[in-house]
């Protein structure tokens, strides 16, 4: 949490509001519900986040920022408010739970920035580190969730119901958008045995300048690849097991003060560590990063594979399923015979992928082409064209979007029934909200 709210202080100091300190957003407390609060850097992370979601640029609108600063303190209390009454009725959820959620959010964060690499270097962090820091977000977004679903799944609508939505709505419900159901084989560009020679190499010739007696800080602010840590010499600061990836973590951990370590690979690269000081179960090192990079020949490999699998595909008897379960690098999908699900074409971030599935008919597979992902072949399993909605053939739409505004409903009138017995204490003037 703690990092969050840094890169949420610097960005709130560089473009929102100059004249609060650091110190400032992150003692503030903006409202007390029961024994929680709500900080300050809460609200604006939380704030910042929908309204980046909104394109909404709070430099340019700030009247538009601070409605939605409004609405995200109201959520952030009714959000309070739930929890505690989760607490108070023994809603547990499962690890596995936890773990499923984080997963899908990390895979987003990623989609969303192109890689774990890219991930890791815009935070700072592991990816294992990351994952603590949200962990126990999702847990508590999952009580609530369970909450909601244990009281309010069980709340059904009847036909005539459905059939008074319709006739009432009809004329402002969304027209239904062109959806596209696809299968896709992917192939990342990896570092091959040439590159990965290169790299260890590079890391071998400047473990033997330090063992010759060159300063290592410097041997790291001059050639170690971490951006993160580099203007600091390498230095990575106190950090506990979890926070770095374990090849890492195994080698640092059994150093002592002033000890530096062989070469460490891990997937990033070739490390070279040095322990600075011991602190109970925290140690703080310094390390210096040959990052573990493809080079154009890993690329002409990549190419040349997914071309043979294209090859393959166009055999009579070639099941796509079946071979994208071998050769897809995707791991989220490939164990589903690389089926990506049925697509909303316009919400297609990749413009690559709509290029590809436009030129496809139904059953037909596409071209290798590349993406910041890697290379991918696309099959195209299904397309809907955009149409009206109509009730004979949609209907279970329909009955979805008017159940789910009857239950949200029923928990609105909830919701403010049990805040009644809630202590809520809102320290925000009128002219913050």
């Amino acid at each position: 949490m703690l990092k969050k709210i840094i890169i949420l202080v610097f960005i709130l100091s560089t473009q929102v509001a100059p004249q609060l300190s650091a110190q400032e957003v992150l003692d503030k407390v903006v409202a007390v519900v029961e024994d929680e609060i709500i900080l300050q850097s809460e609200l604006a992370q939380f704030t910042l986040n929908l309204a980046y979601q909104m394109g909404v640029d709070p430099r340019k609108d700030m009247e538009k920022f601070n409605q939605i600063q409004g609405e995200t303190l109201q959520n952030l209390i009714n959000q309070k408010i739930l929890l505690a009454r989760a607490e108070e009725d023994s809603i547990l959820v499962e690890e596995r739970q936890v773990d499923n959620v984080l997963e899908e959010q990390i895979a987003q964060m990623v989609q969303r920035v192109g890689s774990e690499e890219k991930l890791e270097k815009e935070l700072g962090e592991s990816i294992k580190k990351i994952k603590r820091n949200f962990r126990e977000d999702v847990r508590k977004n999952l009580k609530v969730e369970t909450l909601r679903n244990t009281k309010f799944m069980q709340i059904k609508i009847a036909r005539r119901e459905v059939e008074q939505f319709y006739n009432t709505m009809k004329d402002s419900l969304p027209d239904l958008k062109e959806t596209v159901d696809v299968s896709h084989i992917l192939l990342t560009i990896k570092a091959g045995d040439q590159s990965e020679k290169q790299a260890r190499e590079k890391a071998e010739a400047l473990l033997e300048r330090q063992k010759n007696g060159e300063d290592f800080i410097s041997l790291c602010s001059l050639y170690s690849e971490d951006p993160g840590s580099k203007s600091r010499g390498g230095e990575l600061g106190f950090i506990q097991r979890g926070d770095f990836v374990p090849e890492f973590e195994e080698v640092a951990f059994l150093l002592q003060p002033g000890e530096f370590s062989d070469i460490v690979k891990t997937r990033f690269g070739f490390h070279i560590i040095q322990c600075i000081d011991r602190k109970g179960d925290k140690i703080n090192v310094r390390h210096l990063l040959i990052l573990l990079q493809p080079n154009t020949d890993d690329e002409t490999t990549t190419v040349k594979k997914i071309h043979d699998v294209r090859k393959l595909l166009d055999e009579s008897d070639a099941d796509f399923a079946e071979i994208a379960k071998e050769q897809s690098d995707d791991e989220t999908t490939k164990e589903q015979g690389g089926h990506l699900g049925l697509l909303e074409l316009e919400n297609l971030q990749e413009q690559e992928f709509k290029n590809a599935i436009e030129g496809l008919e139904v059953g037909e597979v596409s071209q290798p082409f590349k993406t910041k992902f890697g290379w991918h072949i696309l099959k195209l399993n299904a397309r809907e064209e955009a149409r009206a909605i109509e009730v004979e053939k949609d209907w279970d739409k329909i009955e979805a979007w008017a159940l789910n505004i009857k239950r949200q409903k029923e928990f609105q009138k909830w919701l403010e029934e049990i805040k009644k017995d809630v202590y809520v204490d809102i320290k925000m003037a009128d002219s913050e909200k």
